[in-house]
């Protein structure tokens, strides 16, 4: 970009050496916008983007400025700027992706740090109890079944012993 520029400013200054001073020139023909800038949103893994293209409208009102003289140089300057002005569109597309990538990313990295930090120990807590109840569950089950089989050869030692003398 800095070599674009550089080209930029050294054309503009061959210009104005050969063509002399185009800018009121420029300023009287400059009506409205001859480059405009068009955006378009582009979804990429559920980001939304946004584009910039550049594209050109009417047709070329400096066409005849620096006729008398420089008329090269001008020309050569109005394309060299004309690069250099596609270039910058180009960058302020692709930073505009840059930053709204970042902040997805931070989105991003906030919720796996919530998740990670906070939804898992707390499941992993739910999890641990929910696995100690249920072996208390399985440890009062299984004291109850003896109690239960206790008291039923209790009663049958009863009975027997209740039998036995009768015969």
């Amino acid at each position: 970009m800095g070599n674009v520029m550089k080209a930029v400013y050294f054309s503009l200054a061959e210009a104005a050496y050969s063509a002399g001073d185009i800018s009121q020139t420029v300023i009287q023909n400059a009506d409205k916008a001859q480059n405009k800038i068009k955006f378009t949103k582009d979804n990429v893994a559920g980001v939304q983007l946004t584009n910039f293209t550049m594209h050109s409208e009417g047709g070329d009102v400096y066409q005849l400025t620096g006729l008398g003289r420089g008329g090269t140089t001008v020309t050569k300057c109005k394309e060299t700027a004309q690069k250099a002005l596609n270039l910058l569109v180009e960058l302020a597309s692709l930073q505009t992706s840059f930053i709204t990538l970042d902040e997805a990313i931070k989105v991003t990295n906030r919720r796996v740090n919530g998740i990670e930090y906070v939804i898992i120990p707390r499941l992993e807590n739910t999890i641990a109890y929910v696995i100690e109840e249920l072996d208390e569950r399985d440890r009062e089950e299984f004291y109850r079944l003896k109690k239960v089989q206790d008291k039923k050869k209790e009663k049958s030692t009863d009975c027997d012993s209740a039998l036995i003398p009768l015969l």
